[in-house]
């Protein structure tokens, strides 16, 4: 094949030269998660890399599951974990494998470990591995069971396989140096003894081999040319290479980091994503303020939006923090060119028009999307009895005010001019109507005298509209980085969500299908909820309002 003479990134760089030099004739690549909760958005740069990367260079990518712990591990993640990768736009073809189906080869190799004096069986607690490992300062004790025979460590190893043995009694380590400076040698954990069923092997195992013990094997069981992982596994590295070096496997796969993608204003923590949903700061995974691919699905966050973070992000060696605006800015692009235009007020307020006549209702002709043409028009009904945004009228307006105030003239979208001739008010002193009159010649724009109506808002027709609930979603904290706070979940921001209930959308939302987007003009893009919106019932979620505040960065800077 031919290689790409510039490499994208410092990954592709790696490739092009082992493909050059002859390592590799074709690169096998691979997204490798545990099946113990959703994948979050910066499990989304990990997908989109590696599967691109294969895809680019004409290779193959594995979607495996690494599910080695039973008690956290469930076939409802691996539904979902297939879904999202799907609904990003990949597929892994025939390439689906689990770390669990290689069980029985695992434990060949930790017998081959102990054979060759790699390996022993240690009585020690969990507690006292802890305490024995030592600091990043002092290095660790041997185990008074380092020096078991080969004999004695396989008679125990197949004991505790057999389940003679209490859960947590007994552990299989690897001999390596106790006093290596990286932790991670230090007489790893490669297998300890756990009575829990699994998922895809039933009660078969009552012993698990550990990830660092499993996941290099299973790259290399499944002929991964390019090993490619975040930035926290670098330390993990040398175990990666050791276990590989010292079993007989078919081929050595190298590991490559990367720089993980982490947003502002969130967390990409399978963990904490899952103290905020027991906690009830959330509805569950898939809540769209949640940075889960199901919740930015739900939201209403497109694919291709996402993919394009990842390219615009780049793949870089340094951790760094991507605004959350940007992935706004992606959002905004791909459904400007995309969603359908309508009209929806979200805070209506009832605008009674005088001289209109009552009974009558027009058909007015609007654009769908101006961006694309081929996406034609539809008509919008107007009646004499309309709803207008409350704050598209003030009382007492500011100099500069642009809409609709006692005495001045607005356009309708599509649509007349009207006048604010009256202001109807309750008991309390709030505005509840206003009574207008509409000029009938100035529909299709401009004005017969010429004088000039700068202001335009939105509006639907009361006897035309649908009601629907409509959710405006925020930032979930109110800290930057909150993954660097004492205490995370003192961070999260109570305004993160508001219901609205009454809001009043054009009659041509009545038949949306669930998932399906649209920007509300002067309003922002939404999409109608796929878990709680139904025939009747609509549910909207906002997904970006309309301002850009990332473009106006880029536009400052000059990009």
């Amino acid at each position: 094949m031919t290689t790409p003479v510039q490499p994208a990134n410092f990954i592709e760089g790696i490739i092009i030269e082992d493909l050059e030099s002859g390592k590799h004739k074709r690169i096998v690549t691979r997204f490798p998660p545990e099946p113990n909760g959703y994948l979050h958005i910066g499990h989304a740069k990990a997908i989109w890399l590696n599967f691109e990367l294969a895809k680019k260079f004409d290779g193959t990518c594995h979607l495996r599951f690494d599910d080695t712990d039973p008690e956290k591990e469930e076939i409802e993640y691996v539904e979902a974990i297939k879904r999202d990768v799907k609904w990003l736009g990949f597929d892994w073809g025939e390439h689906l494998y689990h770390a669990a189906d290689y069980f029985e080869q695992l434990y060949a190799y930790a017998i081959e470990l102990i054979e060759n004096g790699k390996a022993y069986v240690d009585d020690l607690s969990a507690e006292e591995i802890r305490e024995y490992r030592g600091t990043l300062t002092e290095p660790g004790r041997n185990s008074p069971y380092r020096n078991r025979s080969v004999e004695e460590n396989l008679d125990l190893f197949r004991r505790m396989r057999a389940g003679e043995f209490p859960d947590g009694s007994r552990v299989l380590r690897a001999k390596i140096d106790m006093a290596s400076p990286n932790m991670n040698m230090r007489d790893p954990v490669l297998y300890r003894i756990k009575r829990a069923s699994h998922y895809r092997t039933g009660d078969k195992w009552c012993i698990y081999p550990m990830y660092d013990y499993t996941h290099p094997i299973s790259d290399a069981l499944e002929g991964i040319t390019h090993s490619i992982c975040t930035l926290e596994f670098e330390d993990h590295r040398p175990l990666y290479d050791w276990v590989l070096e010292n079993v007989s496997v078919p081929c050595h796969p190298r590991q490559i980091e990367f720089a993980r993608m982490n947003l502002s204003y969130t967390i990409t923590s399978k963990r904490r994503l899952l103290q905020l949903v027991e906690r009830g700061d959330v509805t569950g995974w898939d809540d769209p303020r949640m940075p889960t691919i199901a919740g930015v699905r739900r939201r209403g966050y497109t694919p291709e939006a996402i993919c394009d973070l990842c390219e615009r992000t780049g793949v870089a060696k340094k951790d760094n923090l991507v605004d959350m605006a940007m992935l706004e800015h992606c959002v905004r692009e791909d459904l400007n060119q995309r969603a359908p235009r309508a009209m929806g007020v979200l805070r209506p307020l009832r605008v009674v028009i005088e001289n209109y006549p009552e009974g009558k209702v027009e058909e007015l002709e609007a654009v769908n999307n101006p961006e694309d043409p081929s996406m034609g028009t539809r008509k919008v009904p107007l009646s004499r009895v309309i709803y207008i945004e409350q704050e598209d009228f003030m009382e007492d307006p500011p100099k500069r005010y642009r809409r609709l105030a006692p005495g001045r003239e607005v356009r309708l979208r599509y649509g007349y001019v009207i006048k604010c001739e009256d202001v109807i008010k309750d008991e309390d002193g709030n505005v509840i109507e206003l009574r207008c009159t509409y000029d009938p010649e100035t529909l299709g724009g401009g004005t017969p005298d010429g004088r000039k109506v700068r202001g335009i808002v939105h509006w639907v027709s009361a006897a035309h509209a649908i009601q629907a609930e409509v959710r405006l979603y925020d930032r979930l904290f109110t800290v930057e980085n909150p993954a660097e706070q004492e205490n995370f979940l003192d961070h999260v921001n109570p305004q993160s969500l508001e219901v609205l209930q009454d809001c009043r959308l054009e009659p041509s939302l009545a038949d949306g299908a669930p998932g399906s987007f649209y920007q509300f003009e002067r309003q922002g893009y939404f999409c109608i909820d796929t878990v709680d919106s139904k025939l009747g019932n609509l549910v909207f979620n906002r997904i970006v309002p309309l301002r850009d505040t990332w473009a106006k960065i880029q536009r400052k800077q000059g990009k």
